[in-house]
């Protein structure tokens, strides 16, 4: 889908740059930079990253220590 968005002179720049740097388009670029931005804010998304690792552990979701420890494995591979 195309799209059109006005951005500030500044950033335009820098995400010049960042393409330049990583060889690919403004697309790949913007489509990259917005996935992560959904990502980040989707509390859906984090409870079922949750989810899925205490299924893949087999955690018993009474056991709050192990479910904790998961939850903790998890947010450290988050970037904030």
């Amino acid at each position: 889908m195309k799209t059109a968005i006005s951005i500030p002179d500044d950033l335009f720049n820098d995400a010049e740059r960042l393409v330049a740097r990583f060889k690919t388009s403004r697309s790949e670029l913007y489509s990259r930079a917005i996935a992560e931005f959904v990502a980040r804010h989707d509390d859906e998304a984090v409870t079922r990253a949750l989810d899925e690792v205490a299924h893949n552990i087999n955690a018993d979701p009474s056991d709050t220590q192990m479910t904790s420890a998961s939850a903790f494995a998890v947010l450290r591979q988050v970037e904030w």
